[in-house]
Order: C-alpha cells, then structure tokens, then sequence
C-alpha cells in the first residue's frame, strides 16, 4: 500500500492513542475513526484536458460519552497533540449535551469478533495510472463517442478517475478493525445535435478492481449511441400509462424504499411506511436480498459503521418487509435490534420477476405499450406522504417496439402504489453503488406532457 502515507500499523496506533486519552479524561465511553484516502480524476472535453484533479486526505473522528451524553470533534491533523485537543473538544461538547437514552455504544455481543473484523472481502485492487495514461483513457472514450456519427457534435467530457483508502474504527469495548479499498471509474457524456433539436446523455462504468472495468471505447460508443437516439423528441399529450423504468433509474425506486425504512426515518416519523414490518409493500413474488459480504461488493463490508457484525439478510420476502435499516441508536429508538445498517445498506439484489427476460428486446416485447423512462429530473419525492413527482425524458412504447423518444414530461404517482404496482422486474440488472436491479415495470402513473 504504498500509496499510503501511514501504514495500517500507524492507524491502529493514533486510533487506540485517541481511546485512551479518552478514558483518562474520564469519558464513560468512546469511539475513533482514522481514516486516509488518495487518488486523481482527469476530465478531458472535446479531446483537450479541461481539468485534472488530486486528493490526498486524512482525518480523526472523536466520539465520546458522559453517560447518556454525547459529543463529537474530528481533525485532519494527526500530531499527538492534535489528536489530545480533539479528544478535550468531544468531552467538551459532550458535557453540554442533553442526555439521550438511545446514545451509547453497541452492544458487545453485537460487535464484529477480530475473526469478522478481518474476513477479506477483496476490495482492495490499486490502479497505478499515471495522470498521462488516465488523461489518454479519456481522450478514448470521448473520440469513440464522435466517432459513431457526426451528429455527436459536442461533449461534456470524458472522465477517470481512481481512488484508494483505508481506515480503522475502534472503541473502548475492545472492537477494532479496519480495511483498505479502491474504486475506480470512467465516464462519457457526449452530446449529439445542433440547434434546438440537441439532446445529451451518458454512460460509466465503476468497479472496485479496474480490469472489471468495461473498455474505454465501449462507453464512449454507448454514452454517444443513447444520446443519439433521443433526437427528435416529441412530448406527450397528458395520460395514465404503464411506465418502464429503465434500469439505471430502477436503482432509485429502490433508493427510496430503503429511506422510507431507515431508522432515521422510522423513528422521526417522517415516513410513509411507518410499522411497515412485516407488510405486504411489494407484489408477492418481490425480493430483496442484503448481501454485505459479496466480494468486490462496492457496498461490501463486515462491519457497520458502529462496528456491529454484518449479516446476510433477506430485507423483502414474498413483498412483505422483513426488515429495516437501523444502526445502534436508531434501533435503540425504535426499541428493536440494530440490522448493521450503522453508513448505509450493503448490496441490496432484487430478484427479478419470475420469468423476467433479460435482454432488454424482449423485456420491452413483455412490456407492451408505455412510456420508458430513461432520465429523471428533479427530486420531487415527499417520504411523508409517498408522493412522486419528476421530470423525466425517454421513449414511448409501443407494442413492444420504441416508437419514439419523448422529452419535457412530468411522471407523477404514490410511493406506495407504486411498489403495489410493479408488474415485473427485469433481469437486465446493473449495479449502481449499493443497488443491483433490473428494468422495473409499474402498472400505472400519470405522465403529464401537453
């Protein structure tokens, strides 16, 4: 890892520097993260370096308690006298902080073992790309756009980019873990058309190893080939119509599940599924799966940010919800078990329907006629209420064949309905950060166009 400034070794040292320190100061109990991360990103636009970024970061988080009392500070500086100071200033904090009942540590039998702290999930593939050879990938992938007609006519770049970091957590009941992990990606967004008839769209590709990455010329080439087939766009005259999700954007349906189910959510009442467990939310044959320990998961981890054992899980069965998404304190709130949700969900798979095609020809065939949604603006999502409303563009359908491409819409439903009505999900699946799912398919939504 010599890309690192501090070794593992030195984390581990600055992290139970910080617990003892804390102990000392008389804090009932405490927990540190010491993190490190480095990379570059080049963006090249129209074959010309427009920007070339580096970041090499570094920084200490301090929690301490005084019982039922809490309080945080963090610093990028590693000196031992950096880290004394922020440990006083989390104390600090804490003593005017109001008692909490939910504040606190984990439990200990619900802590990650040394044996589960250490399970090598393979997140670890360092990409030595120097900026020359990042800013020529570039260059690539945007000539591959223009190269598939002239009517790519402009572009907003190419982008590559890799990263590398590592941490450590730790607290005063004895956990401690941590890990390295890289992500890289390459990105296009070229633009074909001129005058008003112009339309732009993208495409990337991101992977915790770079030999998963897809080529250079082939993202380009498809990036260009999407944007091409949006010209011409006409709207639509206002209707209730079945609508296709395209898979990219099925990953945000699934975004907004896991949100209404989240403690934070949850607990604050700010949900349209409060007491949803063990509700039927989905049609019978939906499932999700969390899977924390898949390998090159770009959501793989075998702890939580509480420092709590990951498990796999079964989160919907038979569309009934059998669990939410809570860390230590937002389950103490709710008065059930944390799921190791402490930063987030790990590797959420929904299974597509049965019998789902799983090239995209054949998917739309099944579809029938409707509208396919393949962007969305906008972020016009109550989580109270479950209301939906967004901007969007893609194409219409119609028996089973894109008849045209639409553009200045406006689809608009019910959270709620709208999982009720999902009539398939396709096995064209992608993975966009924590989501792996295809197409979706919902019965019905108002588009609003002329």
């Amino acid at each position: 890892m010599s890309e690192f400034s501090f070794s593992p070794e030195t984390l581990h040292e600055l992290a139970t520097d910080a617990l003892r320190h804390a102990e000392r100061s008389g804090a009932s109990a405490c927990e540190v993260d010491v993190s490190e991360g480095v990379g570059h990103a080049v963006t090249v636009r129209k074959g010309e370096v427009e920007t070339i970024e580096f970041n090499r970061d570094k920084g200490i988080g301090v929690t301490v308690y005084l019982g039922k009392r809490r309080g945080h500070a963090s610093t990028s500086d590693f000196s031992p006298a950096s880290l004394k100071a922020t440990v006083e200033a989390a104390l600090s904090i804490a003593r005017f902080t109001a008692e909490d009942e939910a504040a606190g540590l984990p439990e200990p039998e619900r802590l990650a073992t040394p044996e589960q702290a250490a399970l090598d999930l393979d997140l670890y593939h360092p990409w030595p790309l120097s900026v020359e050879q990042a800013i020529e990938l570039a260059r690539r992938c945007e000539a591959a756009a223009f190269a598939v007609s002239p009517q790519v006519t402009n572009s907003e770049g190419a982008t590559v980019s890799t990263h590398a970091s590592h941490f450590v957590s730790a607290n005063s009941l004895g956990f401690m873990g941590g890990y390295p992990a890289t992500r890289h990606f390459i990105s296009c967004v070229p633009i074909a058309g001129k005058g008003e008839d112009m339309q732009r769209d993208d495409w990337y590709s991101g992977h915790r190893d770079p030999t998963d990455l897809s080529s250079p010329e082939a993202i380009g080439d498809y990036a260009a080939r999407r944007a091409l087939s949006r010209l011409k766009a006409r709207k639509l005259s206002t209707r209730q119509c079945k609508v296709l999700f395209e898979a990219p954007l099925a990953t945000g349906l699934i975004a907004s599940f896991v949100h209404a189910v989240s403690g934070g959510s949850l607990y604050r009442k700010a949900s349209f599924l409060i007491d949803s467990l063990g509700q039927r939310i989905f049609p019978p044959w939906f499932r999700i799966d969390e899977r924390p320990h898949l390998p090159k998961g770009l959501a793989s981890s075998p702890f939580d940010d509480d420092g709590v054992a990951t498990e796999a899980r079964t989160v919907v069965d038979e569309g009934i919800v059998q669990g939410y998404f809570l860390s230590t304190y937002t389950a103490r709130k709710l008065g059930l078990p944390t799921t190791g949700n402490a930063g987030g969900s790990h590797n959420l798979i929904v299974a597509p329907s049965p019998g789902a095609p799983e090239d995209f020809a054949s998917l739309l065939k099944e579809f029938g006629t409707g509208l396919l949604v393949t962007e969305l603006l906008g972020h016009g999502i109550n989580y109270v209420t479950g209301d939906y409303s967004r901007g969007a563009a893609g194409f219409w359908v119609e028996n089973g064949e894109i008849a045209y491409p639409v553009h200045e819409i406006t689809i608009a439903g019910n959270l709620k309905e709208m999982f009720a009505g999902i009539e398939m999900v396709g096995g064209d699946t992608v993975t966009r950060g924590s989501r792996t799912v295809g197409s979706i398919a919902v019965n019905r939504m108002t588009v609003a166009g002329n």
